[in-house]
């Protein structure tokens, strides 16, 4: 027997068309009513209207995939940028708290400065070298001030076969160009926006909806897939399993040339050790991360299928 629509938790997902919103959308879906908005629906840029839909819908969970991502459009558009990734999330833990709700929130490895070659534990230190960064950290820093119950995942190299990413890109031009170049000097665990969702509705289900809430372990968790690789052998991994596929390329995954980032400049610094050590996550919810490979496999049969 299905239970009554009543008694199922509402959780009200942000930024729902977004790489990690389209995904929740599935994953969450089994846990309750799943309330999926769209920048349209939720300008997480305007405080009051944030507010407003949250103290309008009254969700157990708030899962906020809302962000502003346009890592170097940031750095000209600082406020805006400031808007949506620091002020809404604290807005958001303030409605959190008052209707005793758990606020689930991504932030990014971009935090950190991307130094030396360890993996960034949660307990390191931050240093944000770009405005897209220091406007995540804001975020982070406007959650714990709120004093809600809040789970932040710092994750990083986010990939869905919805929306734009990495791997379609290298998929496109590995189509269309007889080379390619590609940054081999910066490193980081790419992670399919499908196993940010899953972790997300398992922790949601677990410790939250089926836990003791009293006792729920809230702060900040680093969510990545296992193992580590740079640009250049994640763009190399892309086109090979493509090829695998049958996929037509123009250029040859083992040609493609590593370079150095200093031989691509952007407008936004990005950190050279994007690695994230995920200890604290798999052992405080007992979850498993799949190798890159994995995720990068299924996303790559999703697009190309």
């Amino acid at each position: 027997m299905q239970p009554k629509a009543s008694t199922l938790p509402t959780i009200l997902v942000t930024g729902s068309n977004g790489q990690v919103g389209f995904e929740l959308r599935r994953s969450l879906a089994p846990l309750g009513r799943v309330v999926a908005l769209d920048r349209t629906q939720c300008d997480l840029s305007n405080p009051d209207a944030v507010r407003e839909v949250l103290r309008s819908v009254r969700p157990a969970v708030i899962v906020n995939a809302g962000a502003y991502t346009a890592v170097d459009k940031a750095e000209t558009e600082r406020d805006l940028a400031f808007a949506i990734n620091g002020t809404a999330p604290g807005v958001m833990a303030e409605v959190a708290r008052e209707t005793e709700s758990l606020l689930v929130h991504y932030s990014t490895d971009y935090v950190f400065a991307g130094e030396g070659s360890a993996p960034y534990t949660e307990a390191d230190a931050v240093g944000p070298l770009s405005v897209y960064g220091q406007s995540k950290l804001a975020g982070e820093e406007a959650i714990a001030a709120a004093g809600a119950q809040a789970i932040v995942l710092r994750t990083c190299w986010v990939a869905g076969a919805h929306g734009g990413n990495f791997a379609k890109t290298m998929l496109k031009l590995g189509r269309e160009r007889d080379s390619l170049r590609v940054i081999a000097d910066q490193f980081g665990a790419p992670t399919t926006a499908a196993l940010i969702a899953d972790v997300t509705a398992q922790i949601v289900s677990r410790a939250w909806l089926h836990g003791n809430r009293a006792a729920f372990p809230v702060g900040v968790y680093h969510l990545a897939a296992s193992g580590e690789t740079s640009w250049h052998g994640y763009a190399t991994e892309v086109l090979r399993y493509a090829a695998s596929k049958g996929v037509n390329l123009k250029v040859d995954p083992a040609a493609i040339e590593a370079i150095p980032a200093t031989a691509y400049p952007l407008p936004a610094p990005r950190p050279s050790n994007s690695r994230l050590d995920t200890r604290k996550l798999r052992e405080t919810f007992d979850i498993h991360l799949p190798d890159w490979r994995e995720g990068v496999h299924h996303l790559l049969d999703q697009i190309i299928s």
